[in-house]
């Protein structure tokens, strides 16, 4: 699914563009992200777990120990279903997990005549792969790629609760 979304998005993903990575994880599409969109792009990556945040960073600077302090990556701990304001807009915007509904403040930080990226619908149930491009500040085109499943997009304590029996 990475290299799909990459695909999606890569004629947004191009030199200077700004990106949002929501549920950035491992940090490992982000990073693939800011290689596509050059020196004077930058990308952010948002994740509300603190050990998923650290070891992102541990990953991206074994790859490039520079990226990170030039602030061509940033990764912040942070609600992804209430992205990034202060960083944005983004020309491109990944979210990698399922919102029950398109959340309404990333719309609201997608650049015009940027896309996103997003899986949607009940967790455990059917879940589509939906690209929404925006082409002004009132006019957006959602459209089906596939159907998906995906872990929900949800707040820190609901995901830890629900996977605490694997820590320890």
């Amino acid at each position: 699914m990475h290299a799909y979304a990459l695909e999606v998005l890569s004629d947004k993903l191009v030199d200077g563009a700004r990106v949002l990575d929501i549920g950035s994880g491992s940090g490992y599409l982000t990073a693939c992200m800011a290689a596509m969109v050059g020196d004077s792009g930058k990308v952010i990556g948002v994740e509300h777990i603190e050990d998923l945040v650290k070891k992102s960073v541990e990953s991206i600077n074994k790859w490039n120990e520079n990226v990170l302090s030039s602030e061509k990556i940033k990764i912040i701990l942070g609600d992804g279903r209430e992205g990034s304001s202060e960083n944005g807009p983004y020309d491109a915007i990944h979210v990698g997990a399922a919102a029950s509904d398109i959340p309404q403040a990333l719309i609201e930080q997608l650049a015009v005549n940027g896309r996103m990226v997003l899986p949607v619908g009940p967790a455990g149930g059917s879940q589509e792969f939906i690209q929404i491009d925006k082409f002004d500040k009132n006019k957006i085109l959602s459209k089906t790629l596939m159907g998906v499943m995906y872990v929900p997009l949800t707040d820190k304590k609901k995901q830890l609760n629900k996977f605490s029996y694997f820590l320890f």
